[in-house]
């Protein structure tokens, strides 16, 4: 885990007092141009030093050779120089006492060959000179604060101040971002490309932006995350501690996952969706879109957050007010019920065919004034959390004057409003109205409904109570460790059977059936006797891992004589299907009382550590990937969530007048094998699959397990 730069080192990258141009060019249209341009001519407070040997000025201001000519001191050097020649730069840096660099230049790890080795060698020397760097192949920062109002980017465009940090891998993207803002008055407080990230990582501005007092929201664009586990900590930190929404498009696949396939965990645990509830649990709210992202951010950005998810709709047509309904319902919103008060007052100020109830219909030929009383009425009511107004422009419409009346009719009311006026050419006059006054518009209601729901969920996660780890004082830990390592002595990976993770199970008091291994069948014809009631009979082979598949396994087996059969029909089956199989036995177990199966597990995640996985069990878990994912360790209220999470809860919940499982007893056994995770990193995979939960209040039983070890 690399160490955190520290805030004030940053200050140099986002606050400088001087900056230096390595690379400034008197060509217009190339990069070193438009950046010394930029910080030049957007009034940039500090001073401004461009570096060209071959040239005596660069857009009129005197230029040097080289930084240890510049007269005065130097506090950010932004570096345009082709590759091969960015170490004598860093060499030049180092020796002028710069305090912190950008590196824009390309040709580095993002070619691989030499291009990685000497962005390696960069990394070593500015971290060995405790110099940040920004870089390669970036874009540049920008700071939009009055005071500062540096440009040290080649994009086109000096956004407007705002509240909205934007953080990007990717370069190019931020061109693109820059102008879609601006389309939508959006300003930003900072903005950073930060390329391949040798330095300073998205960590590193995450905790940096969590302090910086002009920025109230956080969006990213991520294509990988340095740090897992420390990734997650800092996002966490950031949301509990000051509750800046963050939002997070995250392209790419983990690689990793595709190494581990000895477990249904490990094969699932290589699915995109572990990031989406990875960032979930730490408070990141992922996007899938550019325009969702700045969907969100907008309302973020200049509205306050709901107190609920009752939802009130006011339309000037009826066909988009049913569309707001069904995505209110889709993304998880209520629609408001209107108090009996509320509904009188619009009826002394709508027209008879108005609809009173929501969506509440002010009717086509609706003008300003209708609007400002219906909105007014129906966001003071107690019932509502958030309110939308519909526009479509019709003949009679007046959209510019609506548009006014909006911000004046919330003026003063402490819930969250958005707009969809709908189309694009007609309405782009109210529209500019609507955002320059800070309400958010949406093209179409759906989106606009979206981001409402993705408030109320991020408010949900802000609430949530019981933020505590569950203490356990029945662990046997020192036993368990000596178990594995037994298990591991002269082997740098190990599976276990059943039988062998039975004495691991034990030492976290998992609720474990009786059972017994047999090596004949008369013993197990002896064994099924003393049991008194039915039995499972399952092959013990490390060389079997899914045993259903290879005939290894047999169920509700009566009496001596059944066994018997059952332990030569297994050795059959098995030798058949893995005919080089090494069988220690068979297990013979009692058979579990009915119940619900599910399957938990954990694997080893090379970036984020232990994950725990959920979902109902069976063979088809693989197929059907109703799963949901938590990293380890986990509170208590991250485990009941992971349980309630999963698509066919229901299924736990009572179904079709089948009594609810024992959720409470799920939860127990997954906090207890994430506490098992964690104690052990030797343990690089783990299923039980299935747990067969019973009647709620009457437990849960281990059916199956399989753990594979591994030497960290």
């Amino acid at each position: 885990m690399s160490d955190s730069i520290p805030a004030s080192k940053l200050d140099a990258i986002f606050k400088p007092s001087s900056v230096a141009v390595v690379g400034a060019s008197t060509r217009p249209g190339t990069v070193g141009n438009d950046i010394f341009r930029n910080l030049l001519f957007n009034e940039f407070r500090g001073s401004v030093y461009p570096i060209n040997p071959k040239a005596s000025n660069v857009l009129g201001v005197h230029c040097y050779p080289d930084l240890m000519n510049v007269p005065g001191k130097v506090d950010l050097a932004v570096v345009i120089v082709p590759a091969a020649g960015i170490l004598d730069v860093v060499d030049q840096a180092i020796a002028k006492q710069v305090q912190a660099m950008v590196v824009i230049s390309a040709g580095f790890k993002e070619v691989g060959g030499k291009g990685a080795e000497l962005e390696m060698q960069l990394q070593q020397k500015v971290r060995a000179a405790g110099i940040p760097l920004v870089g390669p192949n970036c874009l540049g920062v920008i700071n939009t604060d009055p005071v500062v109002r540096m440009n040290a980017a080649f994009g086109r465009k000096m956004p407007g101040p705002g509240n909205l940090a934007f953080l990007s891998q990717s370069g190019a993207l931020c061109t693109s971002v820059l102008d879609y803002a601006e389309e939508r008055h959006m300003g930003f407080s900072k903005f950073i490309s930060f390329g391949n990230k040798a330095d300073v990582n998205e960590i590193d501005l995450l905790e940096y932006l969590a302090k910086d007092p002009t920025t109230d929201v956080i969006a990213m664009y991520l294509e990988d995350i340095s740090d897992g586990r420390r990734f997650i900590e800092t996002v966490r930190k950031i949301f509990w501690e000051t509750h800046k929404p963050m939002l997070c498009l995250k392209s790419g696949r983990t690689p990793e996952g595709a190494k581990a396939v000895s477990s249904h965990t490990g094969s699932l645990a290589g699915s995109d969706s572990v990031y989406d509830a990875l960032l979930v649990q730490s408070g990141v709210q992922r996007v899938d879109t550019i325009a969702e992202l700045f969907d969100s951010a907008a309302l973020y950005c200049t509205q306050p957050l709901p107190r609920g998810g009752r939802v009130a709709i006011i339309t000037n047509a009826g066909g988009p007010g049913i569309m707001a309904t069904d995505a209110a319902v889709r993304f998880g919103l209520t629609l408001a019920e209107l108090s009996p008060a509320t509904q009188e007052k619009l009826k002394d100020s709508l027209p008879a065919t108005a609809s009173l109830r929501n969506p509440i219909d002010v009717i086509g030929d609706a003008r300003a004034d209708r609007y400002r009383s219906a909105v007014r009425t129906v966001l003071e009511d107690d019932n509502v959390d958030m309110g939308m107004v519909i526009l479509t422009p019709q003949s009679m419409t007046d959209i510019e004057d609506t548009a006014a009346v909006v911000p004046e009719a919330v003026k003063g009311i402490r819930k969250p409003v958005v707009c969809a006026f709908m189309g694009a050419k007609d309405v782009a006059p109210g529209v500019n109205i609507l955002r320059k006054a800070g309400i958010p518009n949406y093209p179409f209601p759906e989106d606009a409904i979206r981001s409402l729901a993705a408030a109320e969920r991020l408010v949900a996660l802000q609430e949530i109570p019981r933020r505590e780890m569950r203490v356990f004082d029945d662990l046997e830990v020192e036993k368990a460790k000596g178990l594995i390592a037994a298990a591991l002595d002269g082997h740098d990976e190990r599976y276990l059977t059943q039988a062998e993770c039975r004495p691991l199970l034990e030492c976290y008091r998992l609720p474990l059936l009786r059972s017994v291994i047999v090596t004949t069948a008369d013993e197990a014809a002896e064994a099924a006797a003393s049991f008194g009631a039915p039995v499972v009979m399952k092959v013990m082979s490390a060389d079997v891992v899914h045993k259903f598949d290879a005939g290894g396994v047999l169920l509700n087996i009566h009496g001596a004589e059944e066994a018997s059969a059952a332990y030569q029909k297994i050795v059959q089956n098995v030798t058949r299907a893995v005919p080089d199989a090494q069988i220690q036995g068979i297990l013979m177990e009692e058979m579990a009382r009915q119940g619900v199966e599910v399957i938990l597990g954990a694997s080893r995640d090379a970036r984020f550590g232990p994950l725990m996985m959920f979902g109902l069990g069976g063979t088809l878990v693989e197929v059907l990937k109703d799963v949901s994912f938590r990293l380890a360790p986990m509170w208590n209220i991250s485990a009941e969530r992971m349980v309630r999470q999963i698509r066919s809860f229901q299924v736990l919940d009572g179904f079709r007048g089948s009594p609810p499982a024992d959720t409470a007893a799920i939860v127990d056994t997954l906090l207890r094998l994430s506490e098992m995770v964690c104690n052990h990193p030797e343990i690089s995979e783990l299923d039980i699959n299935p747990l067969i939960v019973h009647a709620q209040g009457q437990g849960c039983s281990v059916a199956d397990s399989r753990v594979m070890l591994r030497r960290p």
